[in-house]
């Protein structure tokens, strides 16, 4: 990441979207096979496809991609069972495959994508620039492996915003400071719904979502600044950090109240 963010906030992403389907493949991967639905008999380029299809309505379900057993070749509409190529006319179904995602993409070697045997899913950006970390359940970026916040099963859970599945989401997710996890686009439109402090903060735990020397340094000018009027000088509120959860008292000031123990301004009153 080119922002302020990497380090401290990681991207994951498990597939690339194309621009528009085509005959070698839909929006979301590029394909010379489409998949049978084991469920529904019906052929789709990818589950994503299928999963978009049969959304809705009262038949709406999801498709095993390990049990899929048979696929279609677009080159010579020959039927046979998961494979790298057509057995019918050698056509290559794409130049990355896994057997055990029953996963094609002509894109994957470019993409590099891998297979991890415990998130039991390919994934893209190289294994070695991966670990996999079993307390969150899945590979993150190895820039964040000695600083990240671990939480029990953090991407085994819905997006916070969308409330979309973040584990297998074609769509990037950003890991927090806190740990939790949600989709970079849904935290962008939860910033600009929110004004002041509560645009920085966690929308599951109220932590800061990333480390912000820079804007406590602002508000600590601003606060000598401007000092309160007499009436409410000497005036002291308790208030609770949302970062290190310690209970504090400190002097009255309407631009925020300084936590005394990590010097955040993310407090609320007691």
């Amino acid at each position: 990441m080119a922002t302020k963010e990497s380090g401290i906030a990681a991207i994951l992403g498990n597939g690339r979207a194309l621009t528009s389907c085509s005959s070698q493949g839909c929006r979301h991967y590029r394909r010379r096979c489409r998949i049978v639905a084991p469920c529904c008999g019906e052929a789709f380029w990818c589950r994503h496809c299928h999963n978009e299809a049969r959304s809705d309505g009262w038949n709406s379900h999801e498709i095993d991609r390990t049990q899929i057993c048979e696929v279609i070749c677009q080159k010579c509409q020959h039927r046979q069972g998961p494979s790298r190529q057509c057995s019918a006319c050698g056509e290559v179904f794409g130049s990355y495959f896994c057997e055990l995602c029953n996963f094609w993409d002509d894109d994957g070697v470019e993409k590099q994508v891998f297979h991890c045997a415990r998130c039991s899913i390919c994934r893209v950006g190289g294994r070695e620039n991966f670990f996999h970390c079993d307390t969150c359940g899945s590979c993150y970026p190895n820039e964040i492996r000695s600083t990240h916040t671990c939480v029990e099963n953090a991407m085994h859970q819905n997006c916070s915003v969308c409330l979309q599945d973040l584990f297998q989401s074609t769509i990037q997710v950003t890991i927090l400071q806190c740990g939790h996890t949600i989709h970079q686009e849904c935290l962008r439109e939860l910033q600009m719904s929110f004004a002041g402090l509560q645009s920085i903060r966690c929308p599951i735990c109220s932590v800061s979502l990333y480390k912000y020397e820079d804007l406590w340094a602002e508000l600590d000018r601003q606060v000598a600044e401007m000092p309160m009027p007499a009436e409410y000088r000497n005036t002291h509120v308790s208030i609770i950090c949302n970062d290190c959860q310690q209970t504090s008292g400190v002097e009255f000031h309407v631009l925020g109240h300084k936590c005394p123990q990590c010097n955040s301004y993310n407090t609320r009153r007691a």
